[in-house]
């Protein structure tokens, strides 16, 4: 399950699993952009509204994954939005949707499959962060939220690692998306060249990173943070 799948790093992310033979729910608060990335990876496949925010919603969709296909063994935490402004001029509404959706979220979600996984013994769960989660002006609040994951992940790894359930998470930098590609050229090229290998990555580079961390060959990974940044860190 993978939520945030209805574009960019997520939507990446979903085609990525599917090729590697996964069944994927894409879930999204667009239920339109879900279904489509569901149907063109799979029959078996299954888009579904999420919104990670709310608890409820997170409960409900788990529970009906698991009843659906009788197991769940891969989530992907991936869904977040972005409320940027200075610390001085950041709303209240600007603060709380932001912590709502990206640490509220991941938390309503871990815990929910969490349960699910506890009882089978086994399972991966991979928590997107970000490069932003060591501070970033603008970014008071998804940089908290994001360094929320972080500390989130590694708890949940230590509490989870008796059930053999690993937890990690990655922390993309500046990835060509829709929301990037939405920032003015010239700061799109100041951000670009501050990045070692000189490019901007792709959804594909953080896809092939969560697919070896829901591998097999990843049994032995946990608590982890791998940036996936070109080498480039705030």
């Amino acid at each position: 399950m993978v939520t945030g799948a209805g574009r960019g790093i997520g939507e990446g992310i979903a085609r990525k699993l599917a090729q590697e033979g996964a069944i994927v729910v894409c879930a999204d608060v667009n239920q339109t952009d879900a279904s489509n990335v569901a149907s063109s990876l799979s029959p078996t496949g299954l888009g579904v509204r999420l919104d990670v925010s709310t608890a409820s919603e997170c409960d409900a969709v788990v529970t009906s994954v698991h009843e659906r296909y009788g197991r769940l063994d891969i989530l992907v935490n991936n869904a977040g939005i972005n409320r940027d402004a200075m610390l001085h001029k950041m709303t209240d509404d600007q603060w709380h949707q932001v912590i709502a959706v990206d640490l509220s979220g991941v938390f309503f979600m871990t815990r929910a499959a969490s349960r699910i996984m506890r009882a089978a013994g086994s399972g991966r769960i991979v928590n997107i962060s970000s490069a932003s989660w060591m501070g970033n002006i603008g970014q008071a609040n998804y940089s908290a939220a994001k360094a929320g994951v972080v500390g989130l992940s590694r708890t949940a790894s230590k509490e989870l690692a008796r059930s053999q359930v690993t937890v990690n998470a990655i922390c993309p930098g500046f990835i060509d998306t829709v929301m990037t590609r939405g920032i003015p050229d010239a700061i799109r090229e100041q951000q670009v060249a501050k990045i070692p290998l000189g490019r901007m990555g792709q959804p594909s580079d953080v896809a092939a990173v969560v697919a070896f961390l829901a591998s097999d060959e990843a049994g032995y990974v946990t608590g982890e943070v791998i940036n996936v940044g070109g080498g480039y860190v705030l």
